[in-house]
């Protein structure tokens, strides 16, 4: 087997490497009276050698150059004998990995031999590109005929395609039909019950719409005023910004989001208390490590809350002991009964999922547990920005920085899919968050978190969420008025904010409203399916927990209507 690697040169004299001349080898010339300009270029994967067959590509006319990719220099020549490199700067448009294994028929075939493995072994793709020919022979260290060549007769087998403008691709295949032996096998390895073809399960067909919480509307992502601040963030980027950073995240972020949360949450903001991370859940797991390192062996949670919040806690070595939770929130005053516990987790502004706020009693029984015993306070911030009848309750940690670590993040504003968020922490754990965050997690991209800033320092991320919160509004309000109309006898609890809203059933009926309205396709979850596992059942009452921002515009009256169908 001969290892091939890039940029070596063409032997001059057309021969393949090894001595192995190919058909038609020879110096490649180009067209009469059409020396290679500077810069010029042609279709990538255009066959440019006289005599190559006629259906793999057209060659080079008068007056075009070599393929795309490649950049003859002033004072080179295409064609004049030279080895490619020799005066020519090759920059190989597409890169390929080819073993090639000298055969007795020489090293053409075993070029088509490799590419004809690859692709039906599924390594290359129907429709991937391949390298020019000029570009491959460079790579491979053959002439460029050998390699067209290979190209025509792998396209006359139908292995691949060449079309002028488009260059040289893998042909579409269809799929391979399954061997008789796979399908008995598979039949074999399935349960009695399913062996049968007419007791085979269908699989869950998907839902119609998506009433499910904690998920923004997708389709409202300000696309075009995100890349015009990814723009502007590239272009200011300093040079060092391209290297490995401050695993806290970038300055320029830190900054901003020092003044934004101070400006809209009340947050006591310092830069460099501020540890940029890939969303909520990361920070979470973050601070869980960190506190399992200063001796902190349980964390109080809110009984009902998202699970796999609990599960990051968990799986990073803490126990999770259940607060109960009712009208007013969290019952922070029971605490104190919890001496294991070292840290406790929040969503103050809007409990998840019952959608009240945190009592202002409880928030200052909170803190002053906090400060008594020396705990943390962790705060997740998930939707502060969205209130609609009041301005939004501010931030816990304005009562107590250095007991309180703050927690927000862009998945509700903006989109889960961009992983942007970030830590407020007491001073004291700074260094401990950043130690466990360096080796391991490192940073976010830095064109993200340059693109968030520059974002939120234009106005534009302000502009956004005011339009989203009237957006929100209206959606919450259509819900209500059409529950109003349609089914008077479910009330809705929980204040106006957030993403989601709490429809309160009659007892009993909770896991039958939802598997019903999953067989007319529509997703929907129940209160008690964020239950911690240690409270007991019907602490609180059967409800549906409907979130609002998931369906896009237009199809959010047919999920509303859909919803009132499927109620008791």
């Amino acid at each position: 087997m001969e290892e091939t690697w890039a940029n070596e040169p063409v032997p001059a004299d057309g021969t393949d490497a090894g001595g192995v001349a190919g058909p038609g080898s020879g110096p490649v010339p180009t067209c009469a009276g059409s020396p290679a300009q500077v810069g010029t270029v042609a279709d990538v994967g255009s066959l440019a050698q006289v005599g190559s067959p006629a259906d793999v590509g057209t060659g080079v006319e008068a007056g075009s150059a070599a393929d795309v990719g490649t950049v003859v220099e002033a004072g080179s020549a295409v064609g004049s004998g030279l080895p490619a490199g020799a005066g020519s700067l090759e920059r190989a448009g597409v890169d390929l990995h080819l073993d090639l294994r000298t055969t007795a028929h020489g090293v053409r075939a075993g070029l088509i031999s490799a590419l004809r493995d690859a692709v039906r072994t599924g390594r290359l793709a129907p429709g991937t590109r391949l390298p020019s020919s000029r570009s491959l022979a460079a790579d491979l260290r053959l002439a460029r005929n050998t390699v067209a060549g290979a190209y025509a007769e792998l396209v006359a087998e139908g292995w691949l395609t060449a079309r002028q403008g488009s260059g040289t691709r893998v042909a579409q295949r269809p799929e391979p039909a399954r061997p008789a032996h796979a399908a008995r096998r598979a039949a074999l390895a399935l349960p009695a019950r399913h062996a049968h073809p007419a007791r085979h399960v269908r699989p869950a067909p998907q839902p119609v719409h998506e009433l499910v919480p904690g998920r923004p509307d997708a389709a409202s992502f300000p696309r075009t005023a995100w890349l015009t601040a990814a723009r502007r963030a590239l272009m200011r980027a300093p040079n060092e910004a391209f290297g490995f950073g401050d695993p806290r995240g970038r300055t320029e972020l830190r900054q901003v989001l020092a003044g934004y949360l101070a400006r809209t949450r009340g947050v006591l903001a310092d830069p460099e208390r501020i540890v940029v991370c890939s969303g909520f859940a990361h920070g979470l797991r973050l601070l869980s490590a960190a506190l399992r390192e200063t001796g902190v062996r349980e964390m109080a949670v809110e009984s009902y809350g998202l699970g796999f919040h609990r599960d990051v806690i968990t799986r990073s070595g803490l126990r999770t002991t259940p607060v109960a939770v009712d009208e007013r929130g969290a019952r922070t005053e029971d605490l104190a009964a919890l001496s294991g516990a070292g840290a406790v987790l929040l969503t103050a502004a809007h409990q998840f999922p019952t959608g009240v706020p945190l009592h202002p009693d409880r928030r200052a029984a909170a803190v002053a547990w906090a400060r008594r015993t020396g705990a943390l306070v962790v705060e997740d911030d998930y939707d502060g920005e969205f209130r609609y009848d009041r301005q939004p309750v501010g931030a816990l940690q304005g009562l107590e920085p250095d007991h309180v670590v703050h927690a927000g993040s862009v998945s509700k504003s903006l989109t889960p899919g961009l992983r942007l968020g970030w830590l407020v922490l007491p001073a004291d754990l700074v260094d401990p968050v950043v130690e466990l965050k360096g080796p391991v997690e490192w940073q976010v991209g830095t064109l993200d978190q340059l693109t968030l800033a520059e974002f939120i320092d234009s106005g534009a991320y302000d502009r956004h969420v005011r339009g989203m919160r009237l957006r929100y509004r209206r959606r919450r309000d259509q819900l209500v008025g059409a529950l109003a109309e349609r089914a008077p006898h479910i009330r809705v609890t929980g204040i106006a904010a957030g993403l989601h809203a709490v429809l309160e059933l009659p007892p009993g009926t909770e896991q039958a409203v939802v598997q019903g309205a999953a067989r007319q396709g529509l997703a929907l979850q129940g209160l008690s399916w964020f239950r911690h596992p240690d409270t007991e059942p019907g602490a609180l009452s059967d409800a549906l927990v409907v979130g609002y921002g998931t369906p896009p515009d237009h199809a959010f009256a047919n999920a509303v209507d859909a919803l009132c169908r499927a109620l008791p």
